[in-house]
């Protein structure tokens, strides 16, 4: 206890305020609105790799940090596809991915939406001339939206997910 205290006076406060973006805020009203409105619940989402590079998954990992904090919009991550609502979907479809997928896909209660994330889900990206892939997830399964870039930031995901609930 005694070297917890002189640590603490020693190094004083390291942690910092966080700065929330105003853009955000106004983006995440908006969406936590029309979640709301569509689902009267929050939103599920099963994020599944397919064999990306895990920029993507970085970025969206980063969407649910305390700057972005996309739970308090009412959108949320969840380990069962029996629990969703869409699948999110980075990487370009290895061949050894295709059925989870699909299975996965059909574990989803209806209605059931695919988001892709990233230029690999949607082409294959810089994999989609190799023997290996099925060239994207659009291949696969019905794509609802995607979500463009390389990877694309927590503010591109946000964004993109509010143009899904818009439509």
């Amino acid at each position: 206890m005694i070297n917890i205290i002189k640590n603490r006076i020693i190094k004083g406060v390291v942690t910092r305020a966080i700065k929330t973006d105003p853009e955000i805020e106004k983006i995440g009203a908006e969406l936590k609105g029309l979640v709301y409105k569509r689902f009267n619940r929050s939103f599920h989402i099963r994020e599944v790799d397919t064999g990306s590079c895990n920029a993507c998954e970085s970025e969206i990992i980063a969407t649910t940090n305390p700057i972005y904090d996309i739970q308090r919009f009412g959108i949320n991550f969840v380990a069962s596809p029996r629990h969703a609502d869409a699948l999110l979907v980075t990487g370009p479809v290895s061949k050894n991915m295709c059925v989870a997928l699909k299975k996965t896909y059909e574990a989803v209660p209806e209605p059931k939406f695919v988001i892709t994330c990233g230029d690999c889900a949607l082409d294959g990206g810089i994999f989609k001339d190799s023997y290996y892939v099925e060239k994207g997830v659009k291949n696969v399964l019905p794509v609802t939206i995607h979500i463009p870039g390389c990877p694309p930031n927590p503010v591109a995901i946000i964004k993109a997910i509010l143009s899904f609930f818009k439509k």
